[in-house]
């Protein structure tokens, strides 16, 4: 390990960044020092400029990869070698807001009903009915059910934070026949080695799998049940500031977004064309 690997994880651990974090900001440095096959400390400015220009343009990135890519080069250069930002000629990257696709109720029964593996259909199971990310579904350990509150603990969720969700009663049942099935030790979803957790691509690969089965073409990933949980608590009355709570959002503006999805919201409300009294057009046959 070189010496400034060493302080640029030291620094983000007393930053308390995550292990996700710390990951994806040593492979944009790493990045940079492979495509000029030289040690990032030497790479002026204009070079820096140059490999974001390839990343974006070349490598055609997603935003949210360029904006990692970025944020792992910033830190590095004024953190680690106490460069001034301004100096660095690293433009601000422009936030891209997408609304998140969401199943209808129709669409998630088709979805559950299309996995045959117990073990499968009670990960997504969990994923839709706790509204959990997949890295706190795969990290779920058997006492985190608590059947007598009915709830659920999420350890160290986004931002190291621990909250409790809900257990719903359908879950806790399947969850009962999936344990009698396989008899997890430890970890409610384990991997191929029972004393390790099931990893997030697997988890991933699962959901694919069976929107695949289900001809389900909408929702990018597994993440689409996270999203699918809080728009259809909120179409079922429920109120923001508990959904906030419930998913471990830090800020409700990250709850509002699902006001713009919700059926509830939207079909509720008329279009002007509606009121307006036009006269039949004569004009064109009708069909």
């Amino acid at each position: 390990m070189t010496a400034m690997r060493e302080k640029m994880i030291k620094e983000m651990t007393l930053r308390r960044f995550s292990a996700n974090t710390q990951r994806s900001y040593l492979s944009s440095v790493e990045g940079l020092a492979r495509h000029y096959n030289q040690s990032p400390e030497k790479i002026h400015k204009q070079r820096i400029q140059d490999y974001l220009f390839h990343v974006v343009q070349q490598r055609n990135l997603q935003w949210s990869s360029c904006n990692v890519i970025v944020c792992g080069l910033r830190f590095f250069y004024t953190k680690i070698l106490g460069i001034d930002a301004a100096s660095l000629g690293i433009p601000p990257q422009k936030k891209v807001h997408q609304l998140p696709e969401v199943l209808s109720t129709e669409e998630l029964e088709c979805l559950l009903g299309a996995v045959t593996n117990q073990k499968h259909r009670a990960l997504l199971m969990s994923t839709y009915a706790a509204g959990l990310r997949v890295s706190e579904v795969v990290n779920l350990k058997l006492t985190d059910i608590d059947s007598k509150r009915m709830m659920i603990r999420v350890r160290q969720g986004k931002g190291n934070r621990d909250r409790y969700t809900i257990l719903s009663k359908r879950l806790l049942e399947e969850l009962r026949i999936y344990w009698k099935r396989y008899r997890p030790s430890e970890w409610l979803f384990s991997g191929r080695k029972p004393e390790r957790p099931m990893p997030k691509s697997t988890a991933a690969a699962i959901y694919y799998n069976a929107k695949d089965k289900a001809g389900i073409k909408k929702g990018k990933g597994i993440h689409t049940l996270r999203h699918c949980f809080a728009t259809h608590m909120l179409e079922a009355g429920v109120d923001l500031r508990t959904i906030q709570v419930l998913m471990g959002h830090n800020s409700i503006m990250t709850t509002v977004v699902y006001l713009k999805v919700t059926r509830k919201q939207i079909s509720s409300t008329q279009s002007p064309l509606d009121l307006l009294n036009i006269a039949e057009n004569t004009k064109f046959p009708k069909q």
